[in-house]
C-alpha cells in the first residue's frame, strides 16, 4: 500500500467503521521489496505511512513487520492466531500471489479478492490460484475506456465487499495533523524566516518514469522569481532522505535566496503539515498532490498518461499537466509548459 493508496482508501475505512462500529479492523501491508539483505532493512522499517496508520482511528491493528522473509513468516503466524473469519485482499498487483497469501493467513475464513478479468492460456497456476478466494471482484485495468477516479474504484469494491455505499462527497480524502506536527511546521517555516506566500515543490517519485531532474526544480524558482507576483515569495523544494546529500551540494552551489530543503525524516506528519501551510505545491504525480486536495492547497501535477484514475480528486484546485504521449516519462515535460500553466491558472 502506497501513500496515495491510503489517502483515499482511509475513507473507505472510515465508512465501513461507522457502518459496522463492532468490527475489528486490521490491515495487512505487504512490502513487495522485501529483502533478505539487513542493509536495506532500515530503509524498508521506516516507511512513513506506518506513522499515518499507527495514527488512524479506524484502524485497529496492522501487520507491517513484511521487509523481511523472517519477519514477513513472524507477520503470518500472528495472524492466523488471530482466526478472522473474513479477509479480503485489495491488492491489484499480482492478485494470484495474494489469494496464496490471503488464504495462508485464514485458512478456514471466508476471503475476498480481486481478480484480473482475462487471463491467458498460460496462465493456468494464476487462475488455479484465484480459485483460492471464496468470492471475487472485478480488478479495474487502467487503459480502459473512462476508467473511474481511484476513489471511485475503492468505494465501488467496498460497496460489493461490505454491502456499504459511500457518498461522493464522504470519499473526498481528509488529514487530521496531530498538533504537534502542526506546531513544528510553523517553528520550521518561522526559523526558516518565509514570507506569507510559499511554494513547495516536489521533484521525486518512488518511480523513476515519475520523477522530475532536480536541477529543473530550482530552474523553475529562478523562472518564477522572475514574475513579480512571485518574486518576494519563500520556496520549499522536497527531498527524499536518501538523496539529502546531492540536493544539498546543489543547493549549496545554486544558493538561491528564500529557499530550502525539506525531507520529513522524523514523522509522515511533517510532510502534511508542511504543505497545509504552503499558498501553491508543484509535484510531480505521486501522493503529495493527493496530500494538497487534502489539505486543500492548489496544486499543479505533472502526470503521465498512464494513469488517468489518479488525477487529483479536487479538479476545481488542482491543474494537471500531462505528458504528450502514452508511456512517456515525466521528464518529457519542460520548464516552460510549467511556467505557461503557472502564469495563466488563476489559482496561481
Amino acid at each position: 500500500m502506497a501513500i496515495g493508496d491510503f489517502t483515499y482508501m482511509q475513507m473507505c475505512f472510515r465508512a465501513l467503521k461507522q457502518a459496522h462500529p463492532h468490527l475489528q479492523i486490521h490491515l495487512w501491508v505487504d512490502e513487495r521489496r522485501r529483502s533478505d539483505n539487513p542493509e536495506d532493512w532500515p530503509h524498508l522499517k521506516n516507511y512513513s505511512l506506518y506513522d499515518w496508520l499507527t495514527a488512524s482511528p479506524y484502524i485497529d491493528q496492522t501487520y507491517t513487520q513484511n521487509y523481511s522473509p523472517a519477519l514477513h513468516a513472524q507477520s503470518i503466524a500472528k495472524a492466523q492466531r488471530e482466526e478472522c473469519p473474513i479477509v479480503v485482499s485489495l491488492t491489484h498487483m499480482a492478485c494470484h500471489r495474494y489469494a496464496r497469501l490471503t488464504r495462508e493467513i485464514s485458512p478456514r475464513g471466508f476471503i475476498v479478492g480481486l481478480k484480473k478479468q482475462k487471463y491467458r492460456f498460460f496462465e493456468l497456476s494464476k487462475k488455479l490460484s484465484i480459485l483460492k478466494f471464496n468470492a471475487t471482484m472485478p480488478l479495474y485495468e487502467s487503459q480502459e475506456r473512462d476508467v473511474p477516479h481511484v476513489s471511485d474504484i475503492y468505494a465501488q469494491w467496498f460497496q460489493t465487499a461490505f454491502g456499504i455505499d459511500i457518498p461522493k462527497p464522504d470519499r473526498y480524502p481528509t488529514i487530521q495533523i496531530p498538533d504537534q506536527w502542526m506546531r513544528y511546521a510553523r517553528d520550521q517555516f518561522a526559523a526558516w524566516g518565509l514570507p506569507p506566500q510559499v511554494v513547495f515543490i516536489n521533484a521525486y517519485s518512488k518511480g523513476e518514469e515519475r520523477c522530475w531532474p532536480l536541477e529543473r526544480a530550482f530552474e523553475l524558482i529562478k523562472e518564477m522569481r522572475a514574475q513579480p507576483k512571485w518574486r518576494e515569495a519563500g520556496f520549499i523544494v522536497n527531498v527524499v532522505p536518501e538523496d539529502m546529500q546531492n540536493a544539498q551540494a546543489l543547493y549549496d552551489r545554486l544558493a538561491l535566496p528564500d529557499t530550502h530543503l525539506f525531507s520529513a525524516v522524523d514523522n509522515f506528519f511533517q510532510l502534511p503539515a508542511v504543505l497545509s501551510l504552503c499558498s501553491l505545491i508543484i509535484t510531480v504525480e505521486t501522493a503529495v498532490m493527493h496530500l494538497a486536495n487534502a489539505v486543500h492547497v492548489p496544486v499543479i501535477a505533472l502526470m503521465r498518461q498512464n494513469n488517468p484514475e489518479w488525477v487529483p480528486i479536487d479538479q476545481e484546485n488542482s491543474a494537471v499537466i500531462l505528458v504528450k504521449e502514452m508511456d512517456a516519462w515525466v521528464t518529457k515535460i519542460e520548464l516552460p509548459e510549467v511556467m505557461e500553466k503557472v502564469l495563466s491558472w488563476p489559482l496561481c
